[in-house]
């Protein structure tokens, strides 16, 4: 369904002088010891797809050292139509081309969706809400150029007014861009809530799925300015409207609170995600297998709200996550990778692998960078 890639192109990016891999079919697994390069490939795509890097790097680092100047090309079509994606890293900036020519960022996001799975990604389930709350708004980013365009503009609003309360500036001065906090923050709350509820939804189909049906998963969005109570399953629903006013009424509410802690408090940075395991929050009850399953139906829900939204397949991206899952997880994951949807591995042991994937696959053996 969609487009699929066809051809990798790599030129002076991170440990690459050049990669080239052609003719590139559903299921490619690189395989090869470590530090070869294995997941700069990944990322590459991730880049070129999704237009953002689960390592968060600068431009400076994804050029290869001794390099003026790096380049990333993916080909892609579906039979009727034929992209070229490119991506030139110079100067300190990225330049988006598609067919050649010069593209926003946010103008690419979606024409070929990717969802990356990694072993830092286990910190879903148990680590801190940032990683969470990131999660979500990389997802809505790629579906919604509203999404991403929102959330660019309320960080940008909420580190003028953080640095407004460390310099304890007029209190008037801080209201007045509590009124462009509101509007933003608002918004992007029920652009990520609303998203949250269908990954929840789907989540827990996969989480009962993949646990036999043993256990139920429930999940809940909780705004900044609700109590936050971490041993209960709590839903909140509110319209963009309902959002403004309680927002508003938190901001002047915790006013004194935000200036003596010279930070600001409230808004869509400090809102909650919670994961519950039959009622029991996954972060501090679960087992490590437990999480790992939270995170693999997140993984799951995040590429199968792609399709439904995009109408596109998402591209998967796994990058040494097979060594991460048990056997039983493991061939959740591997069920979930069928021939319309395209996916590249990466493995330091084919072990992880049945052979019958092995058999559809393009087994791509990495020895050193070149």
């Amino acid at each position: 369904m969609g487009l699929s890639i066809s051809h990798i192109a790599l030129r002076d990016f991170r440990s690459y002088k050049s990669f080239d891999l052609e003719n590139v079919g559903p299921l490619t697994v690189l395989v090869g010891p470590n530090a070869v390069g294995k997941t700069n490939v990944v990322e590459g795509i991730q880049l070129l797809t999704a237009r953002t890097s689960f390592r968060n790097p600068t431009v400076e680092q994804l050029v290869r050292s001794g390099a003026a100047c790096g380049f990333l090309r993916a080909d892609a079509g579906d039979g009727n139509r034929e992209l070229s994606l490119e991506l030139r890293l110079s100067d300190g900036k990225k330049r988006h081309l598609l067919n050649g020519k010069p593209k926003r960022a946010v103008d690419m996001r979606g024409i070929v969706p990717s969802v990356t799975f990694t072993p830092d990604d286990l910190e879903l389930a148990k680590g801190s809400m940032s990683v969470r709350r990131a999660a979500v708004d990389a997802l809505g980013s790629q579906l919604s150029a509203n999404h991403h365009l929102i959330r660019r503009d309320y960080e940008k609003v909420l580190r003028h007014k953080n640095k407004l309360l460390k310099d304890e500036a007029d209190r008037t001065l801080v209201e007045s861009v509590n009124e462009m906090l509101i509007t933003c923050g608002a918004q992007l709350t029920c652009y990520r809530a609303a998203l949250f509820e269908k990954l929840s939804r789907s989540m827990r189909a996969f989480y009962e799925d993949i646990s036999d049906g043993r256990e139920r998963l429930d999940a809940c969005y909780v705004p900044s300015w609700e109590e936050h109570d971490p041993g209960k399953v709590r839903t909140f629903s509110f319209a963009r409207d309902e959002a403004r006013e309680a927002l508003a009424r938190a901001l002047e509410a915790r006013g004194a609170e935000e200036r003596a802690r010279r930070r600001s408090v409230v808004g869509p940075h400090a809102d909650k995600m919670e994961f519950f395991i039959d009622g029991r929050n996954a972060a501090v009850f679960g087992s490590q297998g437990q999480q790992r399953c939270v995170v693999l139906a997140f993984k799951l829900a995040e590429a199968t709200i792609m399709r439904e939204m995009l109408g596109q397949n998402p591209v998967l991206l796994l990058d040494d996550v097979m060594s991460e899952l048990d056997a039983s997880r493991r061939r959740a994951l591997v069920a979930f990778v069928t021939d319309d949807m395209q996916a590249f591995v990466t493995t330091t042991n084919l072990d992880y692998f049945d052979a019958d994937l092995l058999d559809r696959a393009r087994v791509v053996r990495l020895e050193r960078p070149v």
